[in-house]
C-alpha cells in the first residue's frame, strides 16, 4: 500500500481540523454552506469498496458522528453526504448542511456560483463549535497533524 498523501486540490480548498482515528476531518474554504470533508487517511485508495472491510466500517461511523455534529451544531433542515470523486480521485467524503433558502437550494453545491471565504472569526468559530460537538480538540495554531482521536 502506497502512503497517505493528501491531494494538492484537497489541501488548497479546505483546511484541517482535526485527525480522527482514520480521516483527517477537513473544513472546506466556502462559507456558503457549512461545509466539511473527511480524507481516509489511506494511500492510493479513490473508492469506497477498497478499503479493507473494517476501514469501510470507521469511514462509515466517522461519516454518521460528523453528520450528526454538524446537524446540531448547525440546526440544519438536510445534511448532504457524497463521495463524488469525479474531478479528485482520492477518496474523500463532503458533508454539507443545507438549509431551505441556501444559496442554490434544492439543487446541488457542486458547481454554483464562487466560493465565499470565511472571516477569520466565522472559520474559527464554526470549527471550534464542530470540534466541541465531536469532543475533539483543535490542532495546534500552523501544524498540520494532531493527535489521533477515537470516538
Amino acid at each position: 500500500m502506497s502512503p497517505f498523501v493528501l491531494d494538492d486540490r484537497l489541501a488548497r480548498d479546505s483546511d484541517l481540523m482535526a485527525e480522527l482515528e482514520l480521516c483527517q476531518l477537513r473544513m472546506l474554504k466556502d462559507s456558503r454552506w457549512p461545509w466539511v470533508m473527511l480524507v481516509p487517511q489511506r494511500g492510493g485508495i479513490a473508492e469506497i469498496f477498497e478499503l479493507s472491510l473494517a476501514d469501510q466500517a470507521l469511514l462509515s461511523q466517522e461519516t454518521n458522528r460528523v453528520a450528526v455534529a454538524l446537524k446540531a451544531v448547525t440546526g440544519a433542515k438536510k445534511i448532504n453526504i457524497g463521495a463524488l470523486g469525479n474531478v479528485v480521485s482520492q477518496l474523500h467524503v463532503h458533508i454539507v448542511a443545507r438549509n431551505e433558502g441556501d444559496p442554490n437550494w434544492p439543487g446541488p453545491i457542486w458547481g454554483h456560483g464562487s466560493a465565499t471565504p470565511y472571516s477569520e472569526t466565522g472559520a474559527q468559530d464554526f470549527c471550534q463549535a464542530l470540534l466541541e460537538a465531536l469532543s475533539v480538540s483543535k490542532p495546534m495554531h500552523g501544524t498540520s497533524h494532531q493527535k489521533k482521536v477515537g470516538n
